[in-house]
């Protein structure tokens, strides 16, 4: 495969760092067509020997500073692994992530690795949305991305015609109760629905399920999506 500057019509993407790229070979062996490693690599330690955890997976790698120039924006990256896009669906009798037309891949990437701290497994983005597989992405996920399902819907009537006996929170400015006041029901699958960064969910989905706010100071109109998300994700956090 000849890697290029990624694509979202691409079919393969890739890891940057060593961090997100073990993560990769961890979970996703079977989806890896090579890993890449920049000349100046120096292994920390044994654990971190990208070379032996290569060997160790049978894994083919290349040593290729070229690769790095065109791929990585930053400099201080040795380790990028390709790999092809695979599907995962999400469980239909697991909670649900819901992000209603995301728009910045740092905040996807940072809800995506505090979902799965929180023992959210299952995402999924109502298009047009950011792309889950940008580099970008995965990095800011720190390669938590490779251990959750995703699933992509082009509305939210479609989504619920499929998982009609989720539970459905929405997270909104306006929503009708505190957070503090909803009681979790975690015998019943559930989804915590949230709207774009600059402008949240539209009223609309004021009817749908429990809409909540989480209160915060009048000083600041609003949480970031990321923060916002994380308050919630604790409040409805998963035991495994």
């Amino acid at each position: 495969m000849e890697l290029k500057k990624y694509k979202h019509e691409a079919p393969y993407s890739y890891t940057l760092g060593m961090a997100p790229t073990l993560e990769l070979i961890q979970n996703k062996p079977d989806m890896i067509d090579k890993i890449y490693v920049h000349p100046n690599y120096t292994p920390k330690d044994e654990i971190y020997n990208i070379f032996d955890v290569c060997k160790g997976a049978h894994l083919v790698y290349e040593v290729n500073k070229k690769i790095f120039d065109r791929l990585s924006m930053k400099e201080n990256v040795f380790v990028l692994g390709a790999f092809f896009k695979y599907d995962a669906p999400v469980s239909s009798d697991r909670p649900h992530i819901v992000l209603v037309n995301p728009s910045n891949s740092g905040n996807l990437g940072t809800i995506i690795r505090t979902g799965l701290g929180f023992g959210f497994k299952d995402l999924v983005i109502i298009r047009p949305g950011v792309d889950p597989y940008d580099p970008k992405t995965i990095r800011s996920s720190m390669g938590a991305l490779f251990h959750i399902r995703l699933s992509f819907f082009d509305s939210f009537e479609e989504y619920k015609r499929q998982f009609p006996t989720h539970e459905i929170y929405t997270f909104m400015l306006k929503g009708k109760r505190l957070l503090s006041d909803i009681a979790p029901k975690p015998d019943k699958p559930f989804s915590l629905v949230f709207g774009n960064e600059a402008t949240g969910l539209p009223d609309s989905f004021l009817d749908y399920g429990e809409s909540i706010f989480i209160k915060h100071s009048k000083e600041i109109d609003s949480l970031n999506l990321s923060i916002a998300f994380g308050i919630a994700a604790n409040a409805f956090s998963i035991d495994e």
